[in-house]
């Protein structure tokens, strides 16, 4: 594993990006925030577009003080928004010009049977010989992808690859982007300012804001401590340990917290729609703070059907409401956004024992 260091100090006009930090060397990390706040600035550094500042995969100096590897000389490969291929060859012609581009970064591309797995992930087989001017928009991503994959890059960067596409090309192309570690064991980091993409893709979550590091960590670490108004709620992880109502719903157990205090005894379960997933899949849901109510004892005449037993760990007021950080027996951690009215008459303070009533799961991919 080769980590990324990054000393970063970067001037563009009146905005100024700085960062020092070191990002994991597998996975996938995604640089999320709003616009403007330097995420590509950011990759355009790394990838020695824009000067400014240390770049360092493992022992290997990309730029430094002293000096800086031209951007055609370092050993990545990036995708934009756009797809950037050549509209006077077909698929093919695009995938080996980029192969045969490999060797001035100092990359030997993959191999031929590594090279068809690529193709077959993407499902680009039986699309070799077709000119770019008939790829529907996902699909010319998909080319885009391959093309950066079949280098066999040591780091490889993806700058908001979905944005020009229409919701239904996006959600062509996630699917695929989520398999990527099938083929692609190096690091990757992902620009995004859509939640529902980093919800779906990240690892580790580096979180910018007008130009300077606000958190970074792991996904569901990270995004427990974010107010994100109506997007604010948690992650949480698991493996589908039973089908019920016919495989309509999904019994999914929570994997342990390393917070917890005691995980000897059962695990923490959920029950979510999901009719595609099979016995042993380990799936990602989402659980956004305002779906969970907070009631003092177990309702057991109600119609949700997660109703958990967890702990207050805090609370904070946010405007008109109030924001609880719910420990649950896995611990793990939920949210929940109440009324300052309801926080009131319940009584509710941190350390008090208390049942989440958990109104929708969304699967996260």
């Amino acid at each position: 594993m080769t980590d990324l260091h990054l000393n970063i100090d970067c001037h563009r006009g009146d905005f100024r990006l700085r960062l020092d930090t070191t990002l994991a060397g597998q996975g996938v990390t995604a640089v999320f925030g709003p616009s403007g706040c330097g995420k590509t600035t950011l990759l355009r550094c790394i990838a020695g577009l824009e000067a400014g500042g240390e770049v360092r995969l493992g022992e290997q100096v990309w730029s430094s003080r002293q000096r800086s590897l031209p951007a055609h000389q370092r050993p990545l490969a990036l995708v934009f928004q756009d797809a950037g291929l050549l509209k006077h060859l077909n698929v093919q012609g695009n995938l080996d010009y980029g192969v045969k581009r490999a060797h001035q970064r100092g990359l030997t591309p993959l191999a031929h049977e590594q090279a068809q797995q690529v193709l077959e992930l993407l499902d680009l087989l039986p699309l070799l010989q077709r000119p770019v001017q008939r790829l529907s928009g996902g699909e010319q991503q998909r080319v885009a992808l391959a093309r950066a994959l079949l280098i066999n890059p040591r780091l490889l960067l993806l700058d908001e690859p979905l944005s020009a596409l229409d919701t239904a090309r996006k959600q062509e192309v996630l699917p695929y982007l989520r398999r990527l570690h099938q083929v692609y064991k190096g690091p990757m980091l992902y620009v995004s300012h859509a939640l529902e993409e980093v919800v779906q893709l990240a690892d580790q979550l580096l979180l910018l804001e007008r130009g300077e590091m606000r958190a970074q960590g792991g996904l569901a670490e990270v995004l427990a401590t974010l107010n994100l108004g109506d997007e604010t709620g948690v992650v949480l992880e698991g493996r589908i340990a039973a089908q019920e109502d016919n495989g309509q719903l999904a019994r999914l157990v929570l994997d342990p917290a390393t917070t917890a205090a005691d995980n000897s005894g059962p695990g923490t379960e959920l029950l979510l729609s999901a009719p595609q997933a099979a016995i042993g899949d380990h799936l990602r849901a989402r659980v956004l703070a305002r779906d969970v109510s907070i009631s003092l004892s177990r309702a057991d005449d109600s119609s949700i059907l997660n109703i958990l037993p967890v702990q207050i760990d805090s609370l904070s007021a946010d405007g008109t409401s109030v924001l609880l950080n719910l420990r649950l027996c896995s611990g793990g951690l939920l949210r929940a956004r109440l009324t300052q009215r309801s926080v009131t008459q319940l009584g509710l303070k941190p350390g008090m024992p208390v049942w989440a009533q958990v109104k929708s799961v969304a699967l996260a991919g």
